[in-house]
């Protein structure tokens, strides 16, 4: 028996620390930085986005181009019979030239400027493909963070539910209480069940959202969301608009694509003038005696130009009607986002006032009250001055009480994520923090 005890406890040292460190595996809060960090690392979408940015770049430089020369190698005037024969007739020889086109004046600094608004458009939409990414990041995490505390409360509430339980049974069998009690009390837990399933489920999908913007294995855990304190935007309505408008990335898009489609309808307006043909060719010949005359064989040399006729007016008042709806396109988009993002900014900090107001209402007010509720509640129901639907509505009063502070929080959080994209910048960098 000794022998037995021994070995026994010998296990149990044994395992001792694998339990311990079983135990200590715990996922670290996850850092939001980081998370944003990563997502724009790894994503994807926004490594395409980049591609394109750059695929546009290149175009740029030979937008402005010239075309390539030509060269030209003849045989003129040669007998078909001895084609290679050149001192036959005076008229043979041996031709070498070199042809330029060149577009009229102004057109190839124009098209680099189309592609150049072109390719700025893609670099400011890639700048506010990071803005949307970012906040989406920051939704799906402070919607982990309210889900977490969800979660709490829910076991909170399971615990005092049995609770609930073990009470109403035992005055049931003391002839205290009613057997109705014990029932209600059985389905108030499995709604906090029910709930809690749901709640589990909604963190598995924030997780996937979270694993699929950061491109990582969809099963990748994530870990806790840390408690945070509200930040104070001290910009006022005003300044947020000058600041969207001089930072926000698609308000430098839409206007790169307005001076694209400016300097298109110039393009298209030089399209009346003629573009040239500049050419030089070197005649060689051989000297030439025949019965009739001695030719002694000068080298010869021409010089000229070709252009078109821009006669085809019906083609060209096209191109600029086109290039003019486009650039009224681009005002008005640009009109639209501006517009969109002023509302943004009026409807962001309503709602941002309204949330703190409702936080601070929640911790000062509502939340410490309904706990004092239920504790006078709980009291009362054992000493039967209470009834038992009492002591549930004050249980879940303050359920719905916390429940609307966390999602508060949460809310405001991610309502400054959405302000803080219309914006284009971090407010919470030179902001103010109330707890």
């Amino acid at each position: 028996m000794k022998r037995f005890s021994a070995l026994a406890l010998l296990m149990l040292f044994s395992l001792w620390p694998a339990r311990i460190k079983a135990e200590e595996v715990k996922l670290q809060p996850e850092n939001l930085t980081a998370l944003v960090a990563a997502a724009l690392a790894n994503n994807p979408e926004l490594k395409a986005s980049e591609s394109r940015w750059q695929m546009f770049a290149s175009k740029v430089k030979p937008a402005g181009a010239l075309d390539d020369p030509m060269i030209m190698l003849k045989v003129q005037n040669t007998p078909a019979r001895q084609p290679f024969v050149f001192n036959k007739d005076t008229q043979s020889a041996r031709v070498i030239g070199i042809s330029q086109q060149l577009p009229f004046w102004g057109k190839r600094g124009l098209r680099r400027d189309v592609a150049r608004y072109e390719a700025d458009s893609y670099h400011w939409a890639f700048e506010e493909r990071k803005l949307e990414l970012t906040r989406m990041i920051k939704e799906s995490y402070y919607q982990i963070w309210a889900v977490d505390k969800g979660l709490e409360i829910v076991s909170k509430n399971l615990k005092i539910l049995t609770d609930f339980v073990t009470i109403t049974e035992l005055k049931y069998s003391v002839g205290q209480g009613v057997q109705q009690d014990i029932f209600k009390a059985g389905l108030e837990k499995s709604k906090m069940l029910d709930m809690q399933i749901t709640l589990q489920q909604q963190r598995k999908s924030l997780e996937a959202t979270i694993n699929y913007l950061l491109c990582r294995p969809g099963n990748s855990p994530v870990g806790p969301v840390a408690d945070f304190t509200l930040p104070l935007v001290t910009l006022s309505r005003e300044q947020l608009n000058t600041a969207a408008l001089d930072q926000r990335p698609q308000i430098k898009s839409l206007s790169s694509l307005e001076n694209k489609a400016e300097a298109s309808h110039r393009l298209a307006r030089k399209e009346y003038y003629p573009d040239f043909n500049l050419s030089a060719e070197y005649m060689i010949r051989d000297a030439v005696s025949t019965e009739m005359a001695t030719d002694p064989g000068d080298n010869m040399v021409s010089i000229g130009v070709t252009f078109n006729l821009p006669v085809q007016q019906g083609k060209r008042q096209a191109m600029v009607a086109e290039s003019t709806f486009e650039q009224k396109m681009a005002t008005e988009e640009l009109n639209t986002l501006k517009n969109n993002i002023s509302y943004t900014i009026n409807e962001s900090l309503a709602q941002l006032e309204r949330r703190r107001k409702l936080v601070e209402l929640y911790k000062g007010g509502l939340v410490p009250q309904a706990k004092q509720s239920l504790e006078s509640s709980l009291i009362g129901y054992r000493v039967g001055k209470v009834d038992f639907l009492t002591l549930l509505d004050s249980r879940m009063n303050l359920f719905n009480y916390e429940r609307e502070l966390y999602e508060s929080q949460a809310d405001y959080m991610m309502k400054l994520a959405q302000l803080e994209a219309a914006i284009g910048t971090d407010l919470t960098a030179a902001s103010q923090t109330s707890k």
